[in-house]
């Protein structure tokens, strides 16, 4: 099969390239385009009950959340003439401005005590923009809004939030720092790439890959935002991943690429060669990576989904480019691939050296090894076990970003979070007013709750008052509304602990509850309630592409089992490093809340997965390739490992180099994702291919190539060989 892929491209090599430039050409000028339909959102599950009563709140009660927060904080009582005075000011200006609907307030609304804060010195203005705004309405409003008002004017400054206000910010810090990431990334890349290829002309070779990825991967992501939401933060892992395995790919390609000409194949030979061994080898390791990634799109939120989409496209581009573009390069650079040597003895390919000694010494004593390796991973990955897990919120954001300082202000002086209430809804047809009035009372009795309404009452536990109102607002045809307001953010465990408590309560039939504290909390088991199904489906898939590419059964269980030591070490050091605060001198400075976000540990997990494999089918081609010629698995290992090592230890070099620029980010949990990612490659590329692969091959010895004889009958009929 790959032979007649490498004769086929040998052949067609000038119309291949032609149309593989073509191809560019146009992603990238329509794949563009994906830029301005990112979203900064994505973070909810959609199929909860928060969701559904986030959709009644807005079809029955014509709910809408504040799309902008003004804090205005005067220094002096709220009540004050003068202070009162400087906020009519600018809430009369704000009022006019474009795509403002109305605008509430601390003074204009009864002077609430929810919308003034505990020291009574800064009141809150609640400003809602016209409904039926775009996405990029909205957020240039929003910017508008930040720019205009967030500012200080004599003895009143202005500080200016809201959930819009916040993606904005955390848009444009990420599409700074991307372009950051890349100008530190590339350079050090081609210079890496020149010290590793050793030629000129060789080392510009992952481009090719490189290139086809990224920008056919925007024009896939631009497809999929034309029908459904795909996340800004998708674009950190086409460009790391894009760049990543077109080096992995067009090393391991141009590697084998070289040994045949050396050997003393002619070009054309050579390519085909290269074609049916190498190719094959990224294809399976392509096969393996896409499988994986592809686990992501299980989960209900879009940001998880995006990174499925993301990587699925970066990948399948990268195979592509890897079978039909570069070996067209190549049968077209021909011999010139040595020519213009930064170094000395490219042509060199040694049999023997570092990597066969080190798998030598390690298989004279696999045991020792094997249990010195793990107590070492283990003590890395003690930390996990006090993990805590949440989400992002605004304190991802760096401490000086005003977006960031206005959510401190908000959090740290008012009491409740009069914006982020807990909803109940409690159906007609199920209830009466008297029976919802027992589940309000029942609400304002938790603990950490400030206020509750309901159709005909108010509770302020803050003040001991209890009015009885009438509230149009809180009913509808089809519901009843009870809203509580509680001292804790929504993200907090206390607020989450509310929720639970009022869903555990003996409520009416199909009551619903919702809210940004349940959004919080059903996001959070939505990936808890998939992450079985995703664990099955990674060990799967490993199995089954291992065993088709290998024959055997032992191989692919113990592939798991190292990725599975590898993924708790590095959670074990996120935990270690983002959660406790700890080297802050590698990653910059962040704020530390005590908590992992939960959606990027999944998604450093899934993607180090993917590229444990990648390394795991690069070494195990040339082993089970040398013994198949015959050798002891003492020696194919040594070989495999002499042969591979320098590849393998290379391309996780350049992929680490890639992620950890990410690091550079302001935004906290791109840091997350880089260093997290940057460790796992580097810990597998290094520890767990030079010590703990040979050290349990040696133990195993033949039984690694055992397999019973119906499935080495499937696979004689199913593996895809030469």
């Amino acid at each position: 099969m790959f032979e007649r892929l490498g004769h086929f491209v040998v052949n067609r090599r000038k119309a291949i390239l032609a149309g593989y430039i073509v191809s560019l050409v146009i992603a990238g000028a329509v794949g563009s385009g994906v830029f301005a339909n990112l979203k900064t959102q994505g973070y909810d599950n959609l199929s909860s009950d928060s969701a559904r009563v986030d959709s009644i709140l807005k079809a029955d009660f014509n709910a809408q959340d504040a799309s902008a927060l003004l804090i205005i904080d005067s220094q002096t009582s709220v009540d004050d003439p003068t202070a009162r005075a400087n906020a009519e000011k600018i809430i009369a200006k704000v009022s006019v401005e474009p795509n403002v609907e109305k605008v509430s307030s601390y003074w204009n609304s009864g002077l609430s005590a929810a919308l003034r804060s505990a020291d009574g010195n800064a009141g809150l203005v609640l400003v809602y923009f016209t409904s039926g705004l775009s996405d990029s309405e909205i957020d240039t409003t929003a910017a508008h809004i930040q720019e205009t008002y967030d500012v200080t004017a004599g003895d009143t400054t202005t500080y200016v939030n809201g959930m819009p206000v916040l993606y904005h910010a955390i848009t444009e810090q990420i599409t700074s720092d991307l372009a950051k990431a890349e100008s530190i990334a590339i350079p050090l890349n081609i210079i890496m790439l020149l010290i590793i290829f050793g030629t000129a002309i060789s080392s510009g070779l992952p481009m090719v890959v490189a290139l086809g990825s990224v920008l056919g991967s925007f024009l896939t992501l631009f497809a999929i935002t034309q029908v459904t939401d795909v996340s800004i933060f998708a674009l950190n892992l086409v460009t790391g991943l894009g760049l990543g395995l077109g080096v992995d790919y067009a090393l391991l390609i141009v590697n084998r690429f070289r040994e045949e000409l050396h050997a003393g194949n002619s070009v054309e030979e050579s390519v085909q060669k290269t074609v049916a061994s190498a190719g094959r080898t990224v294809f399976f390791s392509g096969l393996a990576v896409t499988l994986v990634l592809s686990s992501l799109v299980v989960f209900p939120q879009y940001f998880l989904k995006s990174f499925a989409y993301a990587g699925v496209s970066v990948v399948i581009f990268a195979i592509l480019a890897s079978l039909f573009a570069l070996p067209a390069v190549l049968a077209m650079v021909g011999t010139k691939i040595d020519k213009y040597a930064v170094r000395k003895a490219v042509k060199e390919t040694k049999d023997t050296g570092a990597w066969a000694w080190l798998a030598s010494n390690v298989m004279k004593r696999p045991v020792i090894v094997l249990m010195g390796t793990l107590v070492v991973l283990a003590s890395i990955a003690l930390p996990a076990l006090s993990a805590n897990f949440g989400q992002v919120d605004d304190r991802v954001l760096p401490k000086d970003n005003k977006a960031a300082i206005s959510s401190a202000v908000l959090r740290d002086r008012f009491d409740g979070q009069q914006t982020t209430p807990i909803e109940v809804l409690v159906p007609k047809a199920q209830s009466d007013v008297s029976a919802v009035q027992l589940v309000a009372d029942a609400i304002a009795k938790e603990p950490g709750v400030v206020s509750v309404l309901s159709p005909t009452t108010y509770v302020d536990n803050r003040t001991s008052v209890r009015v009885l109102v009438t509230q149009p607002s809180q009913t509808s045809d089809s519901f009843y509304r009870v809203t509580a307001v509680t001292q804790k953010g929504p993200r907090d465990p206390a607020s989450v602990e509310i929720v639970r408590a009022i869903r555990n309560m003996d409520l009416p039939e199909a009551t619903l509850v919702g809210g940004a504290s349940a959004v919080y909390a059903d996001s959070q088991s939505g990936i808890a309630d998939k992450l079985p199904f995703v664990f099955t489906w990674l060990t799967i898939a490993t199995l089954f592409v291992l065993f088709l590419y290998t024959g055997s059964v032992l191989l692919p269980i113990k592939a798991v089992i190292l990725n599975l030591l590898s993924l708790s070490a590095t959670l074990g050091l996120v935990t270690w490093v983002f959660q406790e605060g700890h080297m802050m001198w590698l990653t910059g400075d962040f704020t530390v809340t005590g908590t992992l976000d939960t959606s990027m540990v999944v998604l450093i997990a899934v993607v180090a997965f993917g590229l444990s494999m990648d390394y795991e089918v690069f070494m195990l081609s040339r082993i089970k390739e040398e013994h198949d010629r015959g050798a002891s698995t003492t020696d194919a290992v040594s070989f495999g490992l002499q042969r591979s090592g320098r590849i393998v230890t290379a391309a996780a070099v350049l992929i680490a180099l890639v992620f950890a620029c990410f690091m550079t980010s302001g935004v906290t949990n791109i840091k997350m994702l880089g260093l997290g990612t940057a460790f796992a490659i580097l810990l597998d590329a290094s520890v767990v291919r030079g010590l703990l692969v040979p050290a349990l091959m040696r133990i195993a010895g033949e039984w690694n190539w055992w397999a019973p004889q119906w499935l080495q009958r499937f696979h004689a009929r199913f593996g895809i060989t030469e």
